[in-house]
């Protein structure tokens, strides 16, 4: 499922698998809503995950336990990729994605975060993106990954305006009448 947040970190987006997922409505993920459905002892993780990516305008990579419908657990991988504003340079947010991990791969580990080159895991059938926009933004954050380790790097100035602008549209699909906290 993808999201886009602003320059503050605050959700500007959620996909409509969100909701399948978590139970929570796309709107009242905006803002900071969505780490309602985050497993209280994986909250401050991916909080400071979140703020330390924001403030630095960097990828990030976390892991942690997502609330279902039904109050139980999940573990999901997510990751985003800054968006630089074409004119000025300025960083204005992230475009990531939250990806459902198999069921048990994770049962032994705990929450983590880090601040570097995001890769995203494997897709899963419950949070692979159904809108074809989504799935522009899911295969840009996956060719994103792939030239940063395997070259071709002379083309990542297109691929992260082309990011730019996916994550824009997808933004745009959600009015919010003031910013959610």
């Amino acid at each position: 499922m993808i999201f886009v947040t602003d320059a503050e970190g605050a959700c500007v987006y959620a996909s409509p698998e969100w909701t399948t997922l978590t139970g929570q409505k796309a709107a009242d993920a905006l803002g900071h809503g969505w780490l309602d459905r985050v497993h209280p002892d994986d909250r401050s993780i991916v909080a400071e995950t979140m703020a330390a990516a924001v403030g630095r305008g960097e990828e990030f990579s976390v892991r942690y336990r997502l609330l279902r419908p039904d109050r139980t657990l999940r573990w999901v991988g997510a990751g985003g990729v800054p968006s630089f504003g074409l004119q000025g340079d300025a960083f204005i947010g992230h475009l990531g994605t939250v990806t459902e991990l198999a069921e048990g791969a994770m049962d032994t580990i705990r929450a983590y975060g880090n601040i570097e080159r995001f890769v995203p895991p494997a897709p899963h059938p419950n949070t692979m993106p159904t809108s074809r926009l989504d799935q522009v933004a899911d295969h840009l954050l996956l060719a994103h990954s792939l030239i940063e380790s395997d070259g071709g790097k002379e083309a990542l100035p297109d691929l992260r305006s082309a990011l730019f602008k996916i994550g824009q549209a997808l933004a745009a699909r959600i009015r919010v009448p003031e910013r959610l906290n």
